[in-house]
């Protein structure tokens, strides 16, 4: 992705972020388009895939980028993909994180996009990626290579990859 005020890149242990943020104001919609590059020596598992609840249920088509998560801070939102603990007390079927799996070397592409469901858009929002490095007693593919669900013992083990605060006025990224 070529430099500009709506594009960053965040760089953490094995990995990159590469982020574009678009934002229809007429629509209050954000629009992200990412690229995760495997820096390491070993495949690294990406956690935009939801989970296996939504995809068993058909609430999410196993395999595509699921909606992020929000949290409200002030007047920010920090959307956000990323492994979840299990919830106390555990439900009959657990919403089990699913991964998308990067060969090291390679890059995985996704996109999103995000109704903010207020009159008056955020200051600011951000976006943080979970990743964490294979490990075959963690996971376990479900479709080939695709789709990978992971064990809930990835979660304390993530990497959380988040851009800076992107100024929805202003369309930009924060230095």
């Amino acid at each position: 992705m070529a430099a500009s005020a709506n594009r960053t890149a965040v760089s953490g242990e094995g990995a990159r972020l590469e982020a574009e943020f678009d934002y229809a104001a007429s629509a209050h919609v954000l629009r992200v388009r990412y690229r995760v590059h495997n820096e390491g020596k070993a495949p690294l598992m990406v956690f935009d895939r939801g989970n296996r609840h939504a995809a068993m249920t058909g609430q999410l088509a196993q395999g595509a980028v699921a909606a992020p998560l929000s949290v409200a801070e002030g007047g920010d939102i920090t959307l956000s993909h990323r492994a979840l603990p299990l919830p106390r007390p555990a439900p009959i079927v657990p919403a089990a994180p699913l991964a998308a799996r990067v060969a090291p070397g390679a890059t995985l592409s996704g996109e999103f996009e995000f109704a903010f469901a207020m009159e008056d858009p955020p200051a600011r929002v951000r976006w943080c990626l979970g990743v964490a490095p294979f490990d075959a007693a963690d996971f376990r593919a479900l479709e080939g290579e695709s789709v990978w669900v992971a064990s809930f013992a990835v979660v304390e083990g993530q990497q959380l990859l988040c851009t800076p605060w992107f100024g929805v006025r202003s369309a930009s990224f924060e230095e």
